[in-house]
């Protein structure tokens, strides 16, 4: 079916007349505006269904949503037959948010499904928790993370908290697309609704609190600054870091306002510098020792810290996550709880450190695709066999025990900041107990690329970049060897030494490329499930043996990822 003939047919009375009146002007004009809104469907990626608002399958609207949870309403009907079925819904500060989460709920209870919806804007992992706290079926959480304004999502999770994985995924968009827009139960019954708060953020600040704390030692001396970015936590983190007994919490207050235009930063993400610059302002000001902010819908978080000169840097990642991970393992492993049947739980493009941490403190290191809900399906496929300990991924996302099944940024802030209070109160900063750490494994430094490619020549452009690297290898990567290729997508790894080619089938296969040296650097190419862009992970590692070597062998490491960058022509 051609763009034009899937866009004639929102061109009748199943759809409103403000959408038939802009496809069709768009129709008269020639407008480019019906190729990008109509050349394809929204797909589930590795964050759910995630795209810019407006008009058109290729866009965040009444009815590609409504198609969705009609799908969704379908596939539960199936699994549950002859039980009460219950889904919790949240959504962020965006732009239509509310509105789509109510109508998403119109859906559902329109199909006969009760429906746990929050009153007003909540964090992502609270929904998780949610689903779980309240034994429901499936829980729909509408956001786009830390993507542009006009962006908003919506992903799913299953009974478990967890996002939707295989086989779930794919039988539910089976569904999804098996439902025509004349299908949709627009009219709801809101008898079917129950009303979910304040009440609920009590519940899970306190299993946060339970699942994140070790020690209290020096909280009423750490000075922290916070900041939410204009999105969820502002409903959520202040009050637990208060109730955990953190006494000095500055917030951001122009940030700490709700706002879908996230008008003080160019983009709301915690993983730019440039999101966290007020708030590091007013760490300059208070002599803060710790700056936190998160994304919109609370999830991720980024930390600056005290370097070795005394100013505030934003951590990486991978060192956050490094920091909070041995913080865990060495309290677990004081207390006796490490008996061999523990995990902690990686991704692929996230740092080879965390196989170094596992094997230091005795528990296994289990690896999965990009993006968390990945990490979920390993607790869940492990549950009653080993013990998940805490999980991390490199795009700034962190999670303690299995309570919440997605990152969380709320227990991993009370993490952070016990850290950092533990340190303050033995006379250093939570940078130089990294450093340690590095000194104790190896020390590990990351680069990100990003390029954007927008619209359909955009992603053809992306699918022949992925076709050049596969075909054609680099051989060398800043004057080292490549040794190894572990090609995700053929589910293949080959090693360049003896040319021997093995299969790697325990990860289900995806359109991601890893490149290993023999110096220890690895280069992962893979193309964004959730924006236009295709991105490449570049690690590299090195030794050291003391805190005054750091900052040379920091120089050594960014200009060897940027040698790197050169000899992938980016």
């Amino acid at each position: 079916m051609t763009t034009l003939e899937k866009a004639k047919l929102w061109l009748t009375d199943s759809f409103d007349q403000e959408t038939q009146n802009t496809i069709q002007n768009w129709i008269d004009t020639n407008s480019d505006e019906l190729e990008d809104s109509f050349y394809k469907e929204l797909e589930f990626g590795t964050g759910g269904m995630r795209g810019i608002m407006g008009v058109g399958t290729n866009r965040l609207n009444k009815y590609t949503l409504g198609q969705a949870t009609q799908g969704l309403a379908n596939y539960l009907h199936q699994q549950f037959q002859n039980q009460e079925i219950k889904v919790a819904i949240a959504y962020d500060v965006r732009h239509n948010s509310k509105e789509f989460g109510k109508m998403c709920a119109d859906v559902l209870t329109a199909n006969g499904i009760k429906v746990l919806l929050f009153k007003q804007h909540r964090p992502t992992p609270e929904l998780s928790f949610t689903v779980r706290d309240k034994k429901c079926n499936a829980g729909i959480v509408l956001t786009a993370s830390h993507n542009p304004p006009e962006y908003n999502g919506y992903k799913v999770y299953w009974n478990d908290g967890a996002q939707i994985v295989p086989p779930q995924d794919g039988a539910i968009i089976k569904e999804v697309y098996a439902v025509k827009f004349d299908q949709i139960k627009f009219n709801g019954n809101d008898d079917l609704i129950e009303w979910i708060g304040e009440e609920q953020d009590q519940v899970y600040i306190d299993a946060c609190m339970k699942n994140s704390l070790y020690q209290n030692i020096g909280r009423d001396n750490l000075n922290i600054v916070f900041t939410s970015i204009h999105g969820t936590t502002y409903t959520t983190v202040p009050q637990a870091l208060e109730k955990a007994g953190f006494k000095k919490v500055d917030l951001v207050r122009e940030q700490m306002i709700p706002s879908g235009n996230f008008p003080t930063v160019a983009s709301p993400n915690p993983e730019e510098p440039a999101a966290l610059e007020m708030a590091l302002d007013l760490a300059r000001i208070t002599n803060g020792d710790i700056v936190i902010g998160t994304d919109p819908d609370g999830d991720r978080l980024g930390i600056a810290v005290r370097n070795l000169e005394g100013e505030l840097q934003l951590l990486n990642g991978n060192q956050c996550n490094t920091i909070l991970t041995y913080y865990i393992l060495d309290q677990w492993k004081k207390a006796g709880k490490i008996t061999g049947k523990e995990f902690i739980g990686s991704t692929i493009v996230t740092s080879d450190i965390f196989y170094d941490l596992a094997k230091k403190f005795g528990v296994d290191c289990k690896v999965g695709l990009t993006g968390f809900k990945w990490i979920g399906k390993m607790i869940r496929d492990f549950e009653g066999q080993e013990k998940f300990i805490c999980g991390g991924e490199e795009s700034f996302g962190f999670m303690t025990g299995d309570f919440v099944r997605d990152k969380d940024s709320c227990g991993s802030i009370l993490l952070a900041c016990e850290i950092a209070a533990v340190c303050k109160a033995e006379g250093k900063t939570m940078y130089q107990y990294m450093i340690e750490i590095y000194e104790d494994l190896g020390m590990y430094y990351e680069g990100l690329v990003n390029v954007v490619k927008k619209g359909r020549t955009g992603a053809e452009e992306i699918s022949q970049m992925m076709m050049d690297f596969r075909n054609n290898p680099v051989k060398e990567l800043a004057g080292s060897k490549v040794t190894e290729i572990k090609d995700f997508q053929e589910q293949t790894s080959l090693n360049l030494i003896d040319n021997q080619k093995s299969i790697m089938d325990e990860i289900p296969k995806s359109n991601v490329l890893s490149y290993y040296t023999e110096d220890g650097t690895k280069v992962c190419i893979r193309p964004s499930g959730t924006e236009p862009k295709i991105k490449f992970y570049v690690s590299v590692k090195d030794s050291i043996t003391s805190e005054e070597d750091f900052n040379a062998k920091l120089i050594q490491a960014e200009n060897k990822i940027q040698k790197i960058k050169a000899d992938l022509k980016l």
